[in-house]
């Protein structure tokens, strides 16, 4: 078939510094192309090329033979050269048919009829088996389906190509079916698509072809036939896959954080745990488990009705995070730009928030003292960044996430909290994560780590716990990670099956309750919209900053 869009020779670079380095890049019709590498690899200032946002500093790109101007949407769009970038361009206020026919409003006689861009929306989403209310406002839908309504608005446009950034970076199992339903329907309509991810499921599941960036250059593109996890992995970070988790240490025996009786609103039994200096304790479970929920109460931003948290034998006073922090609990939240840092602000001061007390005084900020301090917690995590006083904004996926866990080295950490650590971060920079981390708990630090990441748990985890609707169903030592079946006994546990031929084991991280022996239903908590249907799977997710890709 012949190529619908070519990019060749593609070349472009941000204050002096490439970008991307001479990427040749062809897309057929109806078929479905993965653009995989690490963030800063390249792969939105290609799309943003191919869509006519960015000029190229030299190469031509082409759409059905004919040369596009460089840098012009305009154009790109007409010849039809659709992009849907992770950070939407939806109306929130509007309802679903308006977003869906904003600028190409139907009239007659200068008013608009309603009833037939109703209908159209109707017709359109339809076309796609999604089941979608075009009179809701587009704020009242999850994210997921937000995303599809986009996607249809470009295909009603007559794309004849659709680059997607990132497209299922924010939503639920549930929702990424529906995604892929809308993916396969455009491709049998002849539709040419990119599809950026850094998940390795979504490219076996969709792709038929797999193209990854390094350092701006374009280093695969093979049939998805014809490439491995390891080859594509390997691509992506130039090393093998088998680095990516460090050795684990020997945790002490020492108890660092001790959980007696702690019910979380909405939970279904108290939870009871331990964890030892130098121990990384994983947290797993489905969608919904209770896992945030049970981050959240520990460090005391989600309210607990009962039970004691104690640090080295010294109880923290629960519902009070400054508290914690002077225990020397830190926190790494799921959602790093909700939660984690705030992108508009430095470097430096994102890691000042937590500290200002030990950078001030009398209400003035000692200004040598926190540079030389944060300055040397950002190179323990080997940041890369241009200085202190670059906004996090700017940074790539990985390298917030650094800012955000590096920000508590400066105090003196015993328990480090880590919700879903690497969500959102590319395989190389997930391994640098991962070296932090296990470094930090060589040291003594005691860990808790929720991750829907199998293999993370699997990897880095002394312990796991297992949890539904809020309750620990389950405890697997070191040597029940390491069995053949504990993936699927994992999820026996968390979906409430039997368990498939062992016992779970109990001690002290059990919850003095039958919930195992009688489990519970699953039942979401608010933030989750719906449990998932198969086991935990990777979730990542990168920003659609210009200069993300350019760092």
């Amino acid at each position: 078939m012949a190529g619908v869009l070519e990019c060749e020779d593609l070349t472009m670079g941000f204050g002096g510094i490439p970008v991307l380095k001479g990427v040749t890049l062809t897309l057929e019709h109806g078929t479905v192309t993965a653009l995989a590498g690490e963030n800063g690899a390249g792969k939105s200032t290609l799309m943003k090329i191919a869509s006519g946002q960015y000029r190229a500093d030299s190469g031509t790109v082409r759409v059905d033979g004919t040369e596009l101007r460089a840098g012009s949407t305009a154009e790109a769009h007409r010849s039809g050269v659709a992009i849907v970038p992770q950070e939407l361009a939806s109306i929130p206020d509007l309802t679903v048919y308006e977003n869906l026919f904003v600028g190409k409003e139907v009239r007659r006689f200068g008013l608009l009829r309603r009833s037939e861009m109703i209908r159209q929306a109707r017709q359109a989403l339809n076309v796609f088996d999604v089941d979608i209310p075009v009179t809701a406002r587009m704020a009242s839908l999850p994210v997921g389906l937000q995303q599809i309504v986009e996607i249809v608005k470009a295909s009603r446009t007559g794309a004849k190509v659709l680059l997607l950034d990132e497209p299922s970076s924010a939503i639920s199992e549930r929702e990424v079916e529906g995604l892929y339903g809308v993916v396969n329907r455009l491709r049998e309509q002849g539709v040419a698509m990119v599809y950026t991810t850094h998940k390795m499921e979504e490219i076996r599941a969709l792709a038929d072809r797999v193209v990854v960036l390094r350092d701006g250059n374009l280093v695969l593109d093979e049939p998805i036939g014809k490439a491995s996890d390891t080859d594509i992995v390997t691509a992506m970070i130039g090393r093998e896959l088998g680095t990516l988790f460090p050795d684990r240490g020997t945790p002490g025996t020492e108890p660092v954080l001790s959980v007696s009786g702690l019910h979380v609103v909405g939970a279904s039994a108290p939870v009871d745990l331990t964890v030892h200096a130098g121990e990384i304790l994983g947290l797993a479970g489905l969608v919904g488990a209770g896992r945030t929920e049970l981050i959240e109460a520990l460090f005391g931003v989600r309210h607990s009705t009962a039970g004691t948290v104690a640090i080295r034998g010294r109880d923290v006073p629960r519902a009070r995070p400054i508290e914690a922090i002077r225990s020397g609990m830190a926190l790494v939240p799921e959602d790093r730009k909700g939660s984690g840092a705030v992108l508009g602000m430095s470097v430096l001061d994102n890691a000042t928030l937590p500290q200002l007390r030990q950078f001030s005084v009398s209400g003035w900020l000692r200004g040598r003292s926190r540079s030389t301090k944060i300055e040397k917690a950002m190179k323990s995590v080997r940041l890369r960044s241009r200085n202190l006083g670059q906004s996090v904004g700017t940074l790539s996926g990985g390298n917030q996430q650094k800012v955000v866990l590096a920000r508590w080295l400066t105090g003196d950490v015993k328990v480090l909290l880590l919700d879903e650590p690497t969500r959102g971060v590319d395989v190389g920079a997930r391994s640098e994560i991962y070296r932090i981390i296990t470094d930090l708990a060589a040291s003594g630090v005691a860990v808790v780590m929720a991750s829907s990441d199998m293999p993370e748990i699997l990897g880095l985890a002394h312990r796991a716990l297992v949890m539904r609707a809020g309750a620990v169903v389950g405890e697997l030592g070191t040597d029940d990670l390491q069995r053949d079946d504990v993936q699927a006994r994992i999820f026996s546990l968390a979906a409430g099956l039997p368990d498939p031929g062992h016992a779970a084991a109990r001690g002290s991280a059990a919850p003095a309750s039958a919930a195992h022996d009688a489990p519970a239903p699953v039942r979401p908590a608010p933030v989750r919209p719906a449990p998932d249907r198969s086991a935990p799977a990777t979730a990542g997710a990168a920003t659609s900053r210009p200069s993300e890709d350019d760092q």
